[in-house]
């Protein structure tokens, strides 16, 4: 294995990119829902509108080209090659900080924020809020590679962060996630703390213990019903990407309107949008998300991360410094009093009134400010 770090840049064929367009055309399409809702999965014209412009309005090379405006890089670790973009700030005095995406997200959830970070007084901030900002590809997920053999759970993948940071001479350095990337995080303050300088979640995992489990607040009990509605209505994505990724990811690669459905739809349950992403994300943003699903065929690579930690729980509590923002919209939203029995050192909470699961994509504004606020005392 090499240490090895080589440039990357994004550059689709035209074969692929007229393939994609041939199957748009041929789509064969279902029998429209029988409500007036989104109670039966995305509707049909909903998602034949937005493949519609997926044909013939989305730009890909425009879109291209701007992802394509932070250095990107790719390297191999414990034998798979590992995407990042790595943004280093212009400040001497900048803190190194890793940001995981999770599903259905990509490194397209933080393009917003990558340049407010690393280089905040361009952005009318203070240049003592600078972060040197890495932005890896989950394993199976965009442009890293595809796991060949089982075993890549978040803590593998944790290992495998703290590697690549060593390895871009950041020896004490931050971390940030949601989603699957709030749990690599943990799992990177679990397991590798002396390299820490904190850790900030805007999806914490906590439940209420034996203690409290009976004398829920309002507040809590609100958040016990929310998961409750997840469990029930909302989780059939997760039941299937847990037991049989390989079974989705056949139409999932085959079919771009499948793909396209499989994760706007979640665009549409977990955003603060009254009711249709559009109003917070841009179509070209959704496409954009989803064309890092579709180019590198990784429909069932990813959903394999939800086989790979089945059943696995958090090992213990997490000691390094933790900060917490917490979106209304997002999908299970813990108290700070059931936080602190996993994260024992929380020094930062901030309950928003706006956002939601996709903090960076929705209000980068928001979250650039939230992300400064945890780590602002612990440089």
């Amino acid at each position: 294995m090499s240490d090895e770090i080589t440039p990357f840049r994004i550059d689709i064929p035209d074969a692929d990119l007229d393939d994609l367009r041939q199957r748009l055309r041929q789509t064969r399409w279902p029998d429209p829902e029988t409500v007036d809702d989104w109670s039966q999965g995305i509707p049909l014209a909903y998602v034949r509108d937005l493949c519609g412009y997926w044909l013939d309005g989305y730009d890909w090379r425009a879109s291209e080209a701007r992802l394509n405006r932070f250095p990107q890089f790719r390297t191999e670790i414990d034998g798979v090659d590992i995407h990042f973009v790595h943004a280093r700030s212009p400040e001497e005095g900048a803190l190194p900080l890793v940001m995981t995406h999770g599903w259905p997200g990509s490194v397209v959830e933080f393009h917003k924020v990558i340049e407010p970070l690393a280089n905040p007084a361009a952005f009318g901030g203070d240049a003592a809020d600078a972060f040197h900002v890495v932005c890896p590809s989950l394993p199976g997920y965009g442009f890293s590679g595809k796991p060949g053999q089982p075993g890549w759970d978040t803590g593998r993948i944790a290992a495998a962060w703290d590697q690549l940071m060593a390895r871009l001479g950041y020896e004490r350095y931050a971390a940030q996630g949601g989603d699957w990337g709030a749990q690599v995080t943990t799992a990177l303050g679990m397991r590798h703390p002396e390299h820490l300088a904190g850790i900030h979640l805007n999806m914490p995992i906590a439940f209420p213990g034996r203690d409290n489990g009976a004398d829920l607040t309002e507040r809590e009990q609100a958040a016990m019903a929310t998961l409750s509605h997840y469990d029930t209505w909302e989780s059939g994505y997760f039941k299937e990407q847990s037991t049989r990724p390989q079974t989705v990811g056949y139409g999932l690669v085959d079919s771009p309107a499948g793909l396209c459905a499989w994760i706007v739809e979640k665009f549409w349950a977990w955003t603060d949008s009254d009711g249709d992403p559009a109003n917070v994300l841009t179509r070209d943003e959704m496409l954009d998300n989803v064309m890092l699903y579709w180019l590198p065929g990784t429909g069932a690579s990813s959903a394999r991360l939800y086989w790979e930690n089945n059943g696995k729980g958090f090992l213990g509590p997490v000691t390094v410094p933790v900060g917490c923002s917490i979106f209304p919209k997002e999908i299970f939203r813990p108290s700070r009093r059931w936080a602190d029995k996993q994260l024992t050192n929380v020094q930062y909470w901030n309950e928003l009134d706006k956002g939601g699961h996709f903090a960076a994509f929705e209000q980068p504004e928001t979250f650039v400010s939230e992300v400064r606020a945890c780590f602002r005392p612990l440089r």
